[in-house]
């Protein structure tokens, strides 16, 4: 795999956020003896590189009453060496719409020879573990069960990706109509980390078009919340700085990965507020401008790489009302993170009150945050769940 190299970095305090980097060839062929001509502008990814990391990374698939041949298409575009971890909030009635993804991913596995587990949102005993492991953040207001929400899903398939002993977490919806550009997205990650000097690393993905359908194809390269979000996280960012920027390019990124060691120290917002959250929260604790949350972290710095893939993201339409949640619920975290200040406080109103996403006069909701999973006792989740992996494992003996 090739990629272009960081031609520019803005560094924020202990961060690094790196400027888009494009893929340029998918599969650069064997290896070469000889020095690459290009490698002044030019990574060449080395495919034992590539899969060295996929063994591993554990692909986390949030999914709730996806049609099943969408499932299906993702998790077959998912590289052979990952660890699949399918995390649903499926209905179970009047249809058991979980049961039949189970049946897909057994079927999958089957055929294959590859490991994957699924879980469900609200198992019993992931609630019990998760009670026990004193990480209640995450249930309901009984108790008795993860709370409804993607974001939720994200941070119990992370729980589990620890569990079985994973150095990385890749996110991918389970809304992709193109197996291939899970396949890249997979690799794209792998990429990222690859050349990555600190442990604390994250990749984000950039699609390189959005295609709308609408009597044809039009190849549209931004959507509207993208375009806002990352410019009201641009304005946090140079009000801090005092420089502007326009380096953020992914606040919106539902595909993205992290090292577990940078996933463990990141709070995880409910809803559509995740992805911004998590670049905020580490601006917030290690941007220089307020206290630095980890000595040891702050000096070893936080790589943030953006990667702009070759497939196009082809996805279910969700409609406007899914659009302005997403809006809302994003700009909500820069609106109410500390760091925010009145220019960009004026900047979220005035795209809220534009968008119709809000009334004048109106601020947006705080969002709701999950601590770092490391503030749970993770060891007593693992010992909880280890004696119960093999029931939800979907390659059967």
């Amino acid at each position: 795999m090739r990629i272009e190299k960081q031609r520019y970095t803005e560094r924020f305090g202990s961060i690094k956020i790196n400027d888009v980097q494009k893929v340029l060839e998918l599969d650069s062929g064997r290896r070469a003896d000889e020095p690459l001509v290009e490698a002044i502008a030019v990574d060449k990814i080395e495919e034992e590189s590539i899969k060295g990391i996929e063994e591993k990374m554990a692909i986390v698939i949030p999914v709730k009453n996806e049609k099943l041949k969408l499932f299906e298409g993702v998790i077959s575009g998912v590289p052979h060496e990952c660890l699949i971890i399918v995390v649903s909030n499926s209905e179970h009635e009047p249809v058991d719409r979980f049961g039949m993804e189970r049946d897909t991913l057994e079927q999958y596995c089957h055929f294959t020879q590859r490991p994957a587990l699924i879980i469900h949102q609200k198992d019993p005993a992931l609630a019990q573990a998760l009670a026990q492991a004193k990480y209640t953040d995450l249930l309901d207001e009984d108790g008795k069960a993860v709370r409804n929400g993607k974001s939720e899903g994200m941070v119990v398939g992370l729980l589990i990706a620890m569990l079985a002993e994973k150095e990385y977490v890749g996110f991918i919806d389970a809304d992709n109509y193109f197996p291939g550009s899970v396949w890249e997205y997979a690799r794209c990650y792998a990429a990222g980390f690859s050349i990555s000097k600190s442990p604390y690393a994250m990749v984000r993905i950039l699609w390189r078009y959005k295609p709308k359908v609408s009597g044809e194809i039009y190849f549209r390269k931004w959507g509207r919340v993208s375009e806002t979000t990352n410019k009201c996280m641009n304005s946090l960012i140079s009000a801090n700085t005092g420089f502007e920027t326009d380096i953020i390019k992914t606040g919106n990124a539902g595909e993205h990965a992290m090292s577990i060691e940078l996933a463990k120290i990141i709070p995880f917002a409910s809803g559509y507020a995740v992805e911004p959250q998590e670049i905020v929260s580490l601006c917030e604790d290690y941007g220089g401008v307020l206290p630095t949350a980890n000595r040891k972290i702050a000096k070893d710095g936080v790589d943030i790489f953006q990667i702009e893939s070759r497939n196009p993201h082809f996805h279910e339409e969700r409609g406007t009302a899914h659009l302005r949640d997403m809006l809302l619920q994003g700009l909500s975290t820069i609106y109410h993170s500390p760091l925010c200040e009145q220019e960009t406080r004026r900047l979220v109103l005035r795209e809220l009150s534009a968008q119709r996403v809000l009334k004048r006069g109106e601020e947006p909701p705080k969002p709701r945050i999950t601590p770092p999973p490391h503030q749970a006792d993770i060891k007593s989740f693992i010992n909880f769940m280890a004696e119960r992996m093999e029931s939800y494992s979907a390659l059967k003996a």
